[in-house]
């Protein structure tokens, strides 16, 4: 039985579970994880010289233990609703199709970043690191989440 309005991507008949809450807990996890260590080492690390060019945008070092929760948070949130958007909308499932959808992502994100930069002094190099880092985050997150998580096969009656 479809639900009424559906387009037949939240269909569902009595018999079937719409989603493999077991996967998505460990694909999220995996996810987080994946985004907090990328980032940690891209971000924190490799991009490190190049946003201390324009040291008046960032918060200082010794404040950064009042912040660190807000950046866990944040991966969190990123972590939780890219594996959300990919149980959801790729029903065949897939690590390729999910590093796909990984990708559409992350050019939200370049849009957001090009933005950013038109309102703040960032450099160029802030914005290449930008771009490619999310390119190549997103992609691998959801090549993760797309390996881990496969929906449930539909009963067959």
């Amino acid at each position: 039985m479809n639900l009424p309005g559906s387009s037949g991507v939240l269909a569902a008949t009595s018999k079937e579970k719409i989603m493999n809450w077991k996967k998505f807990f460990i694909a999220f996890i995996a996810a987080f994880v994946f985004l907090f260590v990328f980032g940690f080492v891209w971000y924190g690390h490799l991009m490190h010289g190049i946003h201390n060019e324009v040291p008046v945008l960032w918060r200082p070092e010794a404040d950064f233990g009042n912040y660190f929760p807000w950046l866990i948070f944040g991966h969190i949130v990123m972590a939780f609703f890219l594996t959300l958007l990919c149980a959801k909308f790729v029903p065949g499932g897939g690590a390729g199709a999910c590093a796909g959808l990984g990708i559409l992502v992350a050019l939200v994100y370049i849009g957001n970043n090009f933005i950013i930069y038109a309102v703040q002094p960032l450099t160029t190099k802030i914005l290449g690191g930008w771009i490619v880092g999310d390119l190549i985050m997103f992609a691998i997150a959801g090549a993760i989440i797309g390996a881990i998580y496969k929906p449930i096969s539909p009963a067959t009656t």
